[in-house]
């Protein structure tokens, strides 16, 4: 190598350093950190619920004497199947959900399947303590399904199953693992059979998220 280049090179290792040094010295923005998606839960069980509800209140179900018409439900909420980064995305993918309600006085009783989307109310504000529920599905029951005017004492006429499956809650985390929920479902067949007079209760769970 001649003097000429040597002395070039070195020019070339002063001038490199001189720039990185300015562009410290005037606060340069750091190289954006490499993206990485949220972990997936270990476990697919997303949450354990049980609760109880009364049964239409009101209807042929809600008013037979002589007969208890509270139900006993639980609930498996399993985890998302998905997970995105944004919150604003992770809201619109729902939790698969299996549940059952039995109920203490022989009217119907049920099995459903579904997802489960649940939506954080003013997280900031509220410490992500209170939340709303939403459920959509299918729900196969025991109940009556035969002739109105054939309908057994006690029971509402619901036409056919398996049954359409709404459900809404409003629920207040007591700690990360622990929440309690006030509760409404509705269950009919959109008008898809002969009768249609449908089941709509009212009740209350406690969850325990893992």
């Amino acid at each position: 190598m001649t003097a000429l280049s040597r002395v070039s090179v070195i020019g070339l290792v002063f001038g490199a350093s001189f720039v990185s040094a300015q562009a410290a010295d005037l606060g340069a923005a750091p190289a954006p950190a490499a993206y990485y998606a949220p972990v997936q839960p270990l476990s697919i069980v997303s949450e354990l619920r049980l609760g109880g509800a009364v049964q239409d209140p009101g209807s042929a179900e809600g008013k037979a004497r002589g007969f208890a018409k509270e139900n006993i439900n639980g609930e498996i909420l399993f985890a998302k199947p998905l997970v995105f980064q944004d919150p604003f995305w992770q809201a619109f993918i729902p939790r698969p959900t299996v549940g059952g309600s039995y109920n203490t006085g022989g009217r119907t009783s049920y099995a459903y399947l579904g997802a489960t989307w649940t939506l954080e109310v003013f997280p900031e504000t509220l410490g992500r303590k209170v939340f709303i529920d939403g459920f959509f599905g299918g729900a196969a029951h025991n109940g009556y399904t035969g002739p109105k005017a054939q309908t057994p004492y006690g029971f509402n006429t619901l036409g056919c199953s398996p049954l359409f499956r709404e459900a809404a809650a409003l629920g207040y985390r007591i700690t990360e693992h622990w929440s309690i929920m006030a509760t409404i479902e509705h269950m009919s067949n959109a008008g898809l059979c002969a009768n249609n007079r449908g089941l709509t209760n009212y009740g209350g769970k406690i969850g325990y998220t893992f």
